[in-house]
């Protein structure tokens, strides 16, 4: 095991119903700006509970945080912060929402550009606006992390900051409020999901039993339960089981005293910022691709994925691990996602912009050793053709 340090500060309100619970979650005095996406929360009735359980507190609303929010429609909402002298923000929404208002929270007092608070990955963040969550989307495990993700429309860049100062104080977990998503976004969170886990289980054996065990748990559910959410949309056991999956995928728990990767994210940030891929479909392109060019380096968390999460145990052993990336990339695809480039239109000309990307934004030592450098991370997109 490796030495670490676990803080997760974050309230969790989980059930049917638990919206009402705003009322003792936010302080009864508080000026609030609640942050959205699209029109879901509007059309599906959460935005409307969500008012009425803030009562007679002041409240504005920010609308437009698009999927990858953007800087530039993040800094808009600081300014009506600034302007309008708040001090609390309530994102209702995704991950994309939670990000944002990560974001936000972090620039309001930002001593300097805010653009810095990526450039430096959250190191120059002191302080931050309180703010909650209400998840309508489960995905990113956003609700109960310090890390977001932002997208800067003129540069085309995608990065992420972590701060201790950016876990919500809490997060309201209703299974109810994903009954109306579309199976796109269902889909779609299943394997964002599965790769945030496997970003932290499959690097190399590190002794850490325990995470491992959680690990494969997680990986697991997912496999069982990922074809099922497409075909009920209101079965609320399913749905329960998936909202918390997404959330203990990336709270922080299993990467505890494991190493971690995170190069198929970073890699398709860059896809994401160029072509405007979702996503979660970007890391079903990656991922296999990723096991298949670096196996060497993965060879034994490849076998040990391969035996306890997808029961295989005949065969040579590169034949177990073509096996379980085979079987892999077929999950994927069960879930209605494409995995391979020309799926999305980018063909093999492409691949050279994207890694000049990769050099550009300074991911030149990716992975749980370091060793994914551009030339890597060439192959690993070639390999994903």
């Amino acid at each position: 095991m490796l030495n670490f340090e676990f803080f997760n500060p974050t309230r969790i309100v989980f059930g049917q119903g638990t919206i009402a619970r705003l009322d003792t979650l936010v302080a009864s005095d508080a000026r609030v700006l609640i942050l959205l996406g699209g029109e879901s929360a509007r059309k599906n009735g959460t935005l409307a509970e969500v008012r009425a359980a803030l009562g007679a507190r002041e409240v504005y609303e920010f609308d437009g945080i698009e999927p990858n929010p953007s800087y530039e429609t993040l800094m808009k909402a600081v300014s009506l912060v600034r302007e309008k002298k708040l001090d609390f923000l309530l994102a209702v929404g995704g991950g994309s929402v939670i990000d944002g208002t990560k974001f936000v929270a972090a620039a309001i007092d930002y001593d300097g550009e805010p653009w810095d608070i990526l450039e430096t990955r959250g190191d120059t963040v002191t302080s931050a606006l309180p703010f909650g969550s209400v998840l309508t989307l489960p995905a990113t495990g956003s609700e109960m992390n310090d890390g977001s993700v932002v997208t800067r429309r003129a540069t085309q860049a995608k990065l992420a900051f972590t701060s201790p100062h950016v876990f919500p104080r809490f997060s309201i977990l209703d299974p109810t409020k994903t009954y109306t998503l579309p199976i796109r976004q269902i889909a779609n969170g299943v394997v964002d999901s599965f790769t945030h886990v496997m970003e932290q289980y499959l690097t190399y054996p590190a002794d850490g039993l325990v995470q491992d065990r959680f690990a494969e748990g997680l990986l697991q559910t997912l496999i069982e339960i990922g074809p099922k959410l497409l075909e009920k949309a209101d079965d609320y056991e399913l749905r329960a089981n998936f909202m918390w999956v997404a959330t203990l995928a990336l709270n922080g728990l299993i990467g505890a005293d494991v190493p971690q990767d995170w190069s198929t994210h970073i890699i398709g940030h860059e896809l994401t910022a160029r072509y405007n891929i979702d996503h979660a479909r970007t890391l079903a392109v990656v991922l296999p691709a990723n096991l298949q060019v670096r196996r060497a380096a993965k060879h034994g968390k490849l076998l040990q994925y391969a035996q306890r999460v997808w029961g295989i145990t005949q065969g040579s052993e590169d034949e177990r691990i073509d096996a379980a990336i085979d079987r892999t990339r077929a999950f994927f695809e069960s879930m209605g996602i494409q995995t391979r480039l020309p799926d999305y239109g980018i063909d093999a000309s492409e691949i050279g912009t994207l890694v000049g990307q990769l050099r550009a934004h300074g991911m030149v030592e990716l992975g749980e050793r370091k060793d994914v450098t551009p030339e890597v991370g060439q192959r690993i997109l070639e390999a994903s053709l």
